[in-house]
């Protein structure tokens, strides 16, 4: 990890958008620049804790998707969506994680046209050893103040939303 830098980038910019004329979205310049750095960080968290298990966090979701499922199966198209991914990059994890013993392709039982994506007994291992090592190390200690924490869920929930994520029904406090 490198040295700190001297002075927050992000406030730097906020002052020369100011500065350029352009104050009037410089907040929403730092906004989405925060959430972007704040994402990196994270993810450089996560992918440090997968690394060793040789599991990037996209092959990680898939297989605790599974692992949430009652059968430990879905069709990938399914999968996909509850990702919110392109059905290619569900492919590409299987393809992996399946390389790997950890999921494997059966045909969809009454819809020939799909296909399921199976966990494996290997698979489900993995995810609960994994998920047990990123709560610890990870979801534990975020980074943001436990008592700051549902505010940012809060945030993070209406700006997905917006964006059309979800609907919650006309609820707009659940996230």
């Amino acid at each position: 990890m490198p040295a700190p830098l001297p002075l927050d980038p992000i406030a730097e910019a906020h002052r020369q958008w100011t500065a350029h004329g352009w104050g009037e979205v410089a907040d929403g310049m730092a906004a989405v620049t925060s959430v972007m750095r704040a994402q990196q960080i994270m993810m450089a968290r996560v992918e440090e804790v997968l690394k060793p298990f040789g599991l990037t966090f996209a092959r990680y979701e898939l297989l605790t998707l599974l692992h949430f499922t009652r059968t430990g199966a879905l069709p990938m198209a399914k999968a996909s969506a509850r990702l919110q991914v392109h059905p290619t990059s569900v492919t590409n994890a299987v393809d992996r994680l399946e390389t790997a013993g950890l999921v494997r392709r059966t045909p969809h039982p009454s819809d020939r046209r799909a296909t399921l994506v199976e966990l494996t007994d290997e698979g489900r291992a993995l995810a609960v050893e994994t998920t047990e090592k990123l709560n610890a190390e990870v979801f534990a200690r975020p980074g943001v103040p436990d008592d700051q924490l549902e505010t940012l869920l809060r945030i993070l929930a209406g700006l997905r939303r917006d964006a059309g994520d979800f609907d919650t029904g006309g609820d707009p406090t659940r996230w």
